[in-house]
């Protein structure tokens, strides 16, 4: 009961994060480009953020390893609190220049406070799960990772509202004064050593990982840097340019997709239930996903370069691309605490949401660029490639049941 207890007050941290993540994507997302700034300009603006996740993440595993996973997560609450009242300074009439340098900082240090808090909250559920237990693994893991991702569409639609109803300064102190009170809250409840390794760990072992590690790593990172390329910066400004769509209609979009793909993350084990006899996935799970991905996904180019019905292509076409990305996603999150050392294992999940965050730092740039230069076909034509790549990776994982450290 202990166990369960904990793993809901490390989900209910998270989940509180999460909510102000999504708004604070989309307030900055929609702020700046009212302003007048261009779909590179935006992307530029979040290019820090995806930088110092993949620093975040190795590093922080190995922190979390020696000195706690309670550490890492109070430390990225924290980070995130003070990323918002740094940002809720910011002056309208500073130059672009200096707007633009200052909200990358802001975001830099908000990118620190995700992946410490993802990465402290994933790694947990190995910690309080007894050696073995495969199913009820795959069950935790998909249930965290898609309410996260549920939260987060949530949070899109919170930025929209609050950009609309409170402006931009007054909705980033409402956040920040929130999550403040979460993490008080968190700061009282969470035991001391949870997920503290037995022996230090090395410096140097940070990049010394299993073939399946490095594998799975590789392919997340083509994974992630697939979808980003279209979402981040693409997909809303098409949406606003284009389409002529408003604020509240491109944050209510986004949302519901995020929303809707969080649910099926969720899900995933009771849709695999028939396909996989009862087992759980393994690595023909994950090439199966990504190879579909890529079809679907040039399916969605042509739609998109032929100038087919927005809806049939952008709004119906992309919905199902989440639901699939959706359970690849939930096999790869379930598949990277399978492969890890129990007592390490937040060095290796660090790791993993390392190459995590350096496909979305890819993904990020290419957006903005291959948008600006190529429009919206141009960036699901390179989603594709990098689907491709992730799928051929996929193929060298595993087939046979893998034993949990």
């Amino acid at each position: 009961m202990t166990d369960l207890r904990n793993y809901v007050l490390v989900t209910g941290a998270y989940w509180a994060f999460t909510l102000t993540d999504g708004a604070l994507r989309m307030l900055v997302l929609l702020h700046f480009h009212a302003l007048g700034y261009s779909a590179l300009q935006i992307a530029l603006l979040f290019l820090l953020y995806e930088c110092c996740g993949v620093v975040t993440n190795l590093l922080g595993g190995w922190i979390g390893a020696n000195l706690g996973l309670r550490v890492t997560l109070f430390g990225g609450l924290a980070l995130q609190v003070f990323a918002l009242g740094l940002l809720a300074l910011l002056d309208p009439g500073w130059p672009a220049v200096l707007s633009v340098a200052y909200v990358m900082g802001a975001q830099a240090l908000s990118g620190i406070a995700k992946d410490l808090t993802k990465m402290s909250s994933k790694s947990a559920i190995k910690v309080l799960l007894p050696a073995g237990a495969h199913g009820a693994l795959f069950q935790w893991v998909a249930i965290l990772t898609g309410s996260k991702n549920a939260l987060k569409g949530a949070g899109f639609f919170l930025g929209g509202l609050l950009l609309a109803g409170l402006g931009f300064r007054a909705a980033l102190l409402v956040m920040a004064a929130a999550l403040m009170l979460v993490l008080l809250a968190a700061v009282v409840s969470l035991p001391g050593e949870m997920g503290k390794a037995k022996k230090k760990v090395k410096f140097n072992q940070l990049l010394s990982k299993s073939r399946e590690i490095n594998l799975l790593s590789a392919a997340r990172l083509f994974l992630f840097g697939s979808r980003d390329v279209w979402f981040v910066v693409g997909l809303p400004v098409y949406l606003s340019a284009s389409l002529g769509w408003s604020h509240a209609g491109v944050g209510g979009f986004l949302a519901l997709w995020v929303i809707g793909y969080g649910g099926v993350q969720a899900l995933t084990p009771r849709l695999l239930q028939r396909g996989l006899g009862g087992g759980t996935p393994q690595g023909g799970s994950a090439s199966l996903g990504a190879f579909a991905l890529a079809g679907l996904t040039a399916a969605l180019a042509l739609g998109v370069q032929f100038q087919l019905d927005p809806w049939l292509t952008v709004v119906a076409g992309l919905a199902l691309f989440g639901v699939v990305f959706a359970v690849n996603s939930s096999v790869h999150s379930y598949l990277i605490l399978a492969y890890s050392s129990g007592d390490q294992v937040a060095v290796d999940v660090g790791f993993y949401y390392m190459a995590n965050a350096a496909g979305r730092l890819i993904g990020t740039l290419l957006s903005g660029a291959v948008f600006q230069w190529a429009g919206l076909s141009g960036c699901l034509w390179v989603s594709c490639l990098l689907l491709v790549a992730a799928g051929g990776l996929s193929l060298r994982l595993p087939r046979g049941r893998y034993a949990l450290a």
